[in-house]
């Protein structure tokens, strides 16, 4: 009954260490620590941020913890309940510091300065354990998801709030797109690992919020749509069609449920006809991703050769960034939830080139050089997320007003 109220560390002891040491090689016996299970859930939120979903294995989160995983199983029954525990308790807390800070006494430029600064610093706090929201998602059931999307909406409501007193004329869709906004770029920072000291990385934060919530918007387009549009024409190009459903699938079901016979199936074609065009289902999750860079370079050198200034550079860069992005939405969260099932060395050359890319941009701003890449990624969350808000709309007049919040983000 002992192991019930307790754990067997990893480590052994020797005999003769104090009254815990082991007896005749017995490993010895620690009372399990309250906050036991919390540490389980951030080894577990740092890991699934970093790695995704099915890389990660609880024994590997177990021996962070430095327990066993017969005892991490005390605390979940198995790695989907974790998972669902995280994120959760990610988005539960994230609400709770947003509205701990929020004091509808104070006026409205007050009462969102408090907020922001409670988010940034909670943010920064958990930088590493604060990616999983953009992609948790896709591996939770549908009763979960729905639960912990309300949570994020609360957060998006209570953001709203002071700004739509600050933006008295602004529509509601415009408030509710500045608010994500306001939080995609606090976000941004769990997407990279740019170091830069938190007594400057607060205050930049804090700048490119702000420069959100002054951002004045191009007009929406006066009728919604369902989902995205505007897609083009379709390639003939076998090679080019496995690409684009390959992604589709990935995205809508994820990498390990997708099957190559399946993707084959999109194109009308079978599974040993797609290996004629790639080697394997992480080949052509691969080939996918770097045709994205190769995209992306290219737009940046078509914006230097358009551009009258480094400014004016920046600028059609987003336009072309939101455009590319909004011509196959599914793209981005793949590369967050599936870039750890490629092999380390595709990995390897992949970050390399996402880099190089973010570095080109980042040159054509001033200020100091590692500010100006947390600019660039707060840009491209900008499309992530609020064009997720919007469905990915791809009608031009959302793009620009997508374009418009990257460059309040870039530029100030």
């Amino acid at each position: 009954m002992a192991a019930d109220r307790s754990e067997v560390d990893l480590a052994t002891t020797r005999p003769g260490q104090g009254s815990e040491a082991s007896v005749a090689g017995v490993p010895s016996v620690r009372r399990r620590p309250k906050d036991r299970k919390a540490q389980i859930m951030r080894a577990a939120a740092r890991a699934f941020s970093e790695r995704g979903y099915y890389p990660v294995g609880v024994d590997e989160i177990a021996a962070e913890v430095g327990i066993s995983g017969p005892a991490l199983y005390r605390h979940f029954t198995n790695k989907y309940a974790l998972l669902v525990a995280v994120a959760e308790e990610g988005a539960r807390h994230l609400r709770t510091v947003t509205e701990n800070a929020d004091d509808p006494r104070l006026a409205p430029t007050q009462r969102l300065d408090m907020m922001l600064r409670a988010v940034g610093e909670h943010t920064i706090e958990i930088r590493r354990e604060a990616g999983l929201y953009r992609w948790e998602r896709r591996y939770l059931e549908r009763a979960d998801r729905t639960r912990i999307k309300k949570v994020y909406d609360d957060i998006n409501n209570a953001i709203a709030v002071p700004i739509a007193l600050l933006r008295p004329d602004a529509p509601p869709a415009d408030v509710a797109m500045l608010a994500t906004g306001v939080l995609s770029a606090i976000a941004s920072i769990a997407a990279h690992r740019t170091a830069l000291s938190s007594t400057r990385l607060l205050p930049l934060l804090h700048e490119m919020a702000w420069a959100i919530v002054r951002t004045e918007l191009p007009a929406a387009p006066a009728e919604p749509v369902d989902g995205p549009s505007g897609r083009g024409i379709p390639v003939t190009s076998k090679r080019e069609q496995l690409l684009t459903e390959a992604i589709r699938i990935f995205g809508r079901q994820g990498y390990h449920e997708a099957s190559i016979e399946e993707i084959g199936a999109a194109v009308g074609i079978n599974a040993s006809s797609v290996y004629r065009y790639f080697s394997s289902k992480a080949d052509l999750l691969a080939a996918a991703f770097y045709r994205t860079s190769d995209r992306l370079a290219i737009a940046i050198t078509e914006a230097l050769t358009e551009a009258s200034s480094r400014e004016d550079a920046a600028k059609r860069l987003s336009s072309r960034y939101t455009k590319l992005s909004f011509a196959m939405p599914e793209i981005m969260p793949v590369y967050y939830a599936e870039f750890s099932n490629l092999p380390q060395a595709e990995q390897y050359k992949l970050r390399a080139l996402q880099r190089q890319n973010v570095l080109e941009w980042a040159n054509l701003l001033d200020g100091d050089p590692a500010e100006a890449r947390f600019r660039v990624h707060a840009a491209i969350s900008q499309v992530i997320d609020v064009g997720r808000l919007i469905r990915f709309d791809s009608r031009p007049a959302q793009q620009d007003r997508v374009a418009a919040l990257m460059n309040a983000v870039l530029l100030g």
